[in-house]
């Protein structure tokens, strides 16, 4: 039987009212509604597609591309609750079920949530569930630091971002590292700063480094982009302007404009800092 929330790689082998049924390797067999037909097929051609179960629960086939893969997270919206639980769209024409038993508490029309999908083994069907942390284990890292890691925002907290790390791990990127705009839901490259003893890990957005261990240097960099190449802030203002102007610490922005200004980037001021004439021309 074909793998449920997956996507297969398959065979036209007849072309039929319905649609067209296609075959795997093993001899396998589903059905590609005529709707999903691409244009100009020939029989033995191969197709990737989606296969999951339709309305009267069936296998079926779909060259739709779902927002969420079984084993896997997304930010979703629900659609729709009923008696017996919530539904929510995952680009397909049959909504996911998320049962009230999966829910972290009682979903609601128009909201959106980060949503976990797995085959349940005793209905053999796709659910959802919002209780995503109980499918993130920390207690076998794979990662080290430095490494180049996939980052899904699960939530905020105090503490700063709160991440899905490559759909197996949580991690947080401390706020005092976060200097782009970023919200739940985001999928973003990040990279590992230190994986703890007790195996929390903490993320970082950027590279270490300028462009890679001074991440504040980009932010201060891009700053001065967005308002014309110059800023009245130095290394002799008060911590209070700093702060107000890039929300750091006054050592923070000191070490920043230091790399910078060794990079060239900048030139210092009496009056302030400012880009150099190759920077404003990037």
């Amino acid at each position: 039987m074909l793998a449920l929330g997956e996507y297969h790689t398959m065979i036209i082998d007849r072309d039929v009212s319905p649609g067209l049924y296609l075959r795997d390797a093993e001899g396998n067999e589903v059905l590609l509604p005529g709707k999903y037909a691409p244009e100009g097929f020939e029989l033995e051609d191969e197709i990737n597609v989606f296969v999951y179960l339709d309305n009267e629960e069936r296998p079926v086939a779909t060259t739709l591309q779902p927002y969420i893969l079984k084993n896997g997270f997304a930010y979703l919206e629900c659609t729709s609750v009923t008696k017996i639980g919530a539904f929510v769209d995952w680009g397909l024409d049959k909504e996911l079920f998320v049962p009230f038993s999966n829910q972290v508490t009682e979903m609601r029309e128009g909201s959106w949530y980060v949503i976990y999908m797995y085959l349940d083994e005793r209905t053999n069907r796709l659910v959802g569930s919002s209780k995503f942390n109980t499918y993130l284990k920390n207690e076998a890292v794979d990662v080290a630091k430095f490494d180049k890691v996939d980052l899904m925002v699960s939530h905020f907290s105090e503490f700063g971002a709160h991440v899905i790390i490559n759909e197996k791990y949580q991690g947080l990127v401390h706020k005092n590292t976060i200097f782009e705009d970023i919200r739940v839901g985001d999928r973003l490259p990040g990279y590992i700063k230190r994986v703890r003893e007790d195996n929390k890990i903490d993320v970082l957005l950027q590279p270490e480094g300028y462009k890679s261990v001074e991440p504040n240097a980009q932010f201060i960099y891009d700053e001065l982009k967005r308002n014309g190449g110059s800023l009245p802030v130095h290394d002799k203002s008060s911590p209070e302007d700093i702060n107000a102007y890039f929300g750091i610490s006054k050592k923070l922005f000191k070490k920043a404009i230091g790399a910078l200004y060794k990079d060239k980037q900048i030139e210092l001021t009496p009056t302030g800092i400012k880009l150099t004439g190759n920077s404003q021309n990037d």
